[in-house]
């Protein structure tokens, strides 16, 4: 017996709000990755490793809304938490080993293209594995070519992603970068999700009732906590939302001294690192070291 299957059983609520949650993932991810890259100091794992697991959990908590909308009229459908959960797993582990290459390999064409690729896959891997978590009386069948297609989309909206990451200046253009990715994210999904069929065991609808919205919505208080937190970081650090102001131009440069004259104090802004230390500017000037290493040789 063939299922009949609904993915939209409650209408545009669960497409809008998965969208909405891509897109907040997508953001903070996106803003972390670039705090790390444009601001080299010694939280730059950490805050790669924050972007990651946003990008990831926004995904994954994307994916569980739009699966709340999705029913086969003659069956219920139960979900397996262990594996439900180790797509979450996946999520964030291959994000973040798409965006550690960039972020430490740099943004050369090269690892753009390997580290989308992974995070892609990872994203891709994520979907079918918690689709894998699903239960019910019957079989899961896919149409082998829109399952290619999905993961074609997954890899070309991640490899944008990571471009977008390094590319785009300002919070205005960061936010659009989020929801061109909340997009593709939410077009991966319902792409995937239109090659899906299934085949019921028997010839008669099969009674009982399945895991319902109100019975999953427990399962995302723990990813949507995380991701309130993440926004609270980010809020909080002006460099990560608003980037460096225009007028101050890169946090290396120096201001030009004419020989003879003192060079002026410098005061280390937001973001830079406390332990530069000027010299007097001039002939047999030294190098600017930082206190407590050791002094480079005459210029």
């Amino acid at each position: 017996m063939q299922g009949t299957v609904d993915g939209f059983s409650y209408g545009v609520v669960t497409p809008v709000a998965a969208f909405l949650m891509a897109c907040l993932g997508g953001a903070l991810g996106l803003r972390c990755t670039t705090r790390s890259l444009r601001h080299r100091d010694s939280f730059k794992a950490g805050w790669l490793a924050l972007g990651a697991t946003s990008i990831g959990t926004g995904i994954w908590t994307m994916h569980f809304i739009g699966m709340m909308g999705f029913s086969v009229r003659q069956a219920p459908i139960h979900y397996d938490l262990p594996i439900t959960f180790a797509s979450l797993g996946v999520a964030v582990l291959m994000v973040g080993i798409g965006i550690f290459i960039v972020g430490y390999r740099g943004a050369t064409a090269l690892t753009l293209v390997t580290g989308g690729t992974i995070t892609g896959l990872g994203v891709a891997t994520m979907h079918y594995l918690g689709m894998a978590g699903m239960r019910l009386q019957g079989r899961v069948e896919y149409d082998t070519l829109t399952v290619a297609t999905s993961v074609v989309i997954a890899v070309v909206a991640a490899t944008t992603a990571l471009w977008a990451a390094v590319s785009v200046h300002g919070f205005l253009a960061s936010l659009g970068a989020s929801l061109v990715m909340g997009v593709a994210v939410s077009g991966m999904h319902y792409t995937a999700m239109s090659a899906v069929s299934v085949h019921l065991h028997g010839a008669e609808p099969v009674k009982g009732a399945g895991d319902t919205a109100t019975s999953l919505l427990p399962m995302l208080i723990g990813p949507a906590v995380f991701l309130i937190l993440a926004a609270v970081v980010v809020m909080f650090d002006p460099l990560l939302v608003m980037g460096d102001p225009d007028w101050r131009g890169p946090a290396t440069a120096r201001p030009p001294h004419r020989p003879g004259v003192p060079a002026p104090r410098h005061v280390p802004s937001y973001g830079e690192p406390a332990n530069w230390t000027a010299r007097p500017a001039g002939r047999g000037a030294r190098r600017s070291v930082p206190r407590g290493g050791h002094r480079s040789q005459d210029w």
